[in-house]
């Protein structure tokens, strides 16, 4: 059972991880700013709040709230686990906010500490109280965990790229599935001037291919055959990037992604994606890896989105979130890679465990 225990263990350190890119987004530009480090702490509250960026800070810090107390041992009590829960959620938000003072684009505050800290007081009770019946071993999501994805850490990689995929579908001036984009994070031009027919074409490619790629995907690290949770993903993943253009544009049009090239790549990739799951599952472990390549490589050579440019503004000011939509594309950038890497190493390990048995089974029959 051990892969389940480590599964609330693991998705707690990649919450920590956004939750510091996040907050400390953008990187760059490091210098004291002269006054005493503390006195964010005994200052005012703002005399105008910003009720968006309290939503906010205390949604930031339900779910890191609601995962900490099944990290830590089952024999505490609620309220010893709630306690330790709301001492953590304070050192990481007290650090945060007294590193932003030495970013000259963000600004420490002692209303940003409280309201972290309503939002995992408020993720603690409910982890206290449900937690046990969805992470202890034999029950739950940790007995759903054990009997379909791969065991110990392996699968619990999978399901963190997994949920990260979804979050890479909350950037609304992207292509559907759209993922691995270098050429804003090294500031190159498209390769290739805008033809509409040329622009279908790429995008009826890129989505066909990412489709398949993360479907097989989730296929490489279930224990048992069945692609309904694929699919289900799949759905997740258009509906979540509907609804970020529905509220993140302006005016909010949540089918903009809807593009010829994304309507028929939709349709083809779905229709591959079933011829695929007939096939064995080294196959479909190659396919998936070629599906994330070729997806990648086309998403860096296609042209520019003529529907999509205005994204990105509207985004910022109409979500309020900049440092939120950062951290989604960086995700997106890095998505595609990180899951070939996990690829990789899965079935590295898969054929280690195969071979080990072939040798185990060569040795009893010579006894």
């Amino acid at each position: 059972m051990s892969s389940a225990i480590s599964l609330p263990r693991h998705l707690a350190i990649a919450y920590i991880a956004m939750l510091v890119y996040a907050c400390l987004h953008p990187l760059g530009g490091w210098q004291a700013s002269g006054l005493p480090i503390f006195d964010y702490l005994l200052a005012p509250w703002p005399k105008y709040i910003n009720w968006g960026d309290i939503v906010v800070n205390v949604v930031g810090y339900v779910p890191l709230g609601f995962i900490a107390p099944s990290v830590l041992p089952w024999r505490w009590t609620r309220k010893r686990r709630i306690g330790v829960t709301m001492l953590g959620a304070f050192l990481l938000s007290f650090s945060l906010e007294t590193l932003q003072g030495f970013l000259p684009s963000r600004t420490a505050s002692n209303l940003d500490i409280a309201t972290n800290l309503c939002g995992a007081f408020i993720g603690a009770l409910l982890g206290a109280w449900l937690g046990r019946a969805l992470f202890a071993p034999g029950r739950g999501l940790a007995r759903w965990r054990e009997r379909y994805i791969a065991h110990g850490r392996t699968g619990d990689a999978g399901l963190i790229l997994v949920a990260l995929w979804l979050l890479v579908q909350l950037v609304p001036d992207h292509l559907l599935f759209g993922g691995g984009e270098l050429r804003r994070l090294l500031g190159i031009a498209p390769p290739l001037p805008f033809e509409a027919e040329r622009l279908i074409t790429f995008e009826v490619a890129q989505t066909a291919s990412m489709m398949v790629a993360v479907g097989l995907f989730v296929r490489c690290m279930l224990r048992r055959k069945g692609p309904l949770l694929a699919v289900a993903l799949l759905a997740l993943g258009i509906g979540a990037h509907t609804a970020a253009c529905a509220i993140c544009f302006i005016p909010p049009n949540p089918l903009i992604w809807a593009t010829p090239g994304a309507e028929h790549g939709l349709l083809i990739g779905g229709a591959l994606f079933a011829i695929a799951l007939c096939l064995p599952r080294v196959a479909q472990h190659a396919l998936a890896g070629a599906g994330l390549l070729m997806a990648t490589v086309l998403i860096n050579m296609m042209p520019e989105s003529p529907y999509l440019q205005s994204g990105g503004p509207a985004l910022i000011v109409r979500a309020n979130y900049p440092n939120f939509y950062g951290l989604c594309r960086l995700v997106a950038t890095v998505w595609p890679f990180a899951a070939l890497a996990y690829l990789s190493a899965f079935g590295l390990l898969r054929g280690e465990r195969l071979e080990e048995g072939r040798c185990g089974e060569s040795a009893a029959a010579s006894l």
